[in-house]
């Protein structure tokens, strides 16, 4: 069994080594790893990765259950030629359904309201925090975490550009940003510097502690700001969230470009590669995930038809 937990570990470093993030895929395949050592079974097949996948008290979501299968399965094609009596689950033996949660597209209002509400925050570099990270995020639709790492060096507010280095899949790029999120931008320095002046962090965001402002620890203050905004929570879907910042501008950007009439399908590879995707196709999910998108694409699709011999 230790030869299974070795090439499982091994198998991660490789990846990792190669820009691939695998925090929740490597918490799932050790904690199948650890299923095997628990139930004393030699090997990986079918059957164990199929009992450890659907073994969730807590969840009964078809779904969860494939994603957690599919994670043995990647690991068995590997592990497969080191081991030749490893079973490669079938693709087909939990149904798979890829299913994306519906975000919350936030109005300009309430962007205004969340930054308003961040304003009462208190002591006064928390509010300031709050206040340019939601802006940051409304304009350019940085990741939350791409907006924390983001280094002091990285923010050119000469040239007007952001470099997002290392973000997801490894990847870095450069966001352009306008004149008025450099006014901004220049503003939240000043105050920065003023009230944190000992600060020891490389990062542009620095929390009142002076450490480099932590993307795992928003969740809760941006709940407060949810409910301070008085932002509604639509029965039967999940809460606002900082990530649907995000969502929001590209559904904004792509909705501008439909409004302006300009050739949407031309210029998506432009917006893939200004959001960071690894692919175009992510960024088409955009238009079959927003109604008033779908709607907008249908009638341009039609239009376009009605026009041909």
């Amino acid at each position: 069994m230790n030869t299974i937990r070795h090439h499982a570990e091994a198998y991660l470093a490789m990846r990792r080594g190669l820009g691939f993030k695998l925090t929740t895929f490597g918490q799932r395949l050790m904690s199948f790893v650890d299923y095997l050592e628990r139930h004393d079974l030699p090997r990986l097949s079918t059957q164990a990765a199929v009992e450890w996948a659907t073994s969730t008290p807590r969840s009964r979501d078809e779904v969860h259950w494939s994603r957690r299968l599919m994670v043995v399965r990647i690991f068995a094609r590997h592990l497969a030629v080191l081991e030749p009596a490893t079973e490669i689950p079938p693709a087909d033996i939990l149904a798979h359904h890829y299913r994306r949660v519906t975000p919350h597209l936030y109005t300009p209002e309430q962007i205004a309201a969340l930054m308003a509400a961040a304003d009462q925050l208190n002591p006064p570099l928390l509010a300031a925090n709050w206040r340019t990270l939601i802006g940051l995020l409304a304009v350019t639709g940085l990741r939350t975490g791409e907006a924390c790492r983001l280094n002091r060096d990285d923010v050119d507010l000469g040239q007007g550009i952001l470099t997002v280095r290392d973000s997801k899949f490894g990847k870095s790029r450069q966001v352009p940003i306008h004149p008025t999120t450099v006014t901004a931008l220049r503003s939240y320095e000043r105050i920065r510097d003023r009230l944190c002046p000992a600060s020891t962090t490389s990062g542009f965001l620095a929390s009142t502690r002076g450490t480099r402002l932590d993307e795992h620890n928003l969740s809760k203050i941006f709940t407060r700001l949810v409910e301070a905004a008085r932002i509604p929570v639509t029965p039967g879907r999940r809460r606002p969230r900082l990530h649907d910042l995000r969502h929001s501008f590209a559904t904004a950007t792509l909705l501008d470009w439909y409004q302006q009439g300009v050739d949407v399908q031309a210029r998506i590879p432009l917006l893939s590669t200004y959001l960071g995707h690894v692919d175009p196709k992510s960024t088409y999910w955009y238009l079959t995930g927003t109604p008033q998108l779908l709607a907008l694409a249908a009638a341009r699709l039609d239009h376009s038809l009605a026009g041909r011999p």
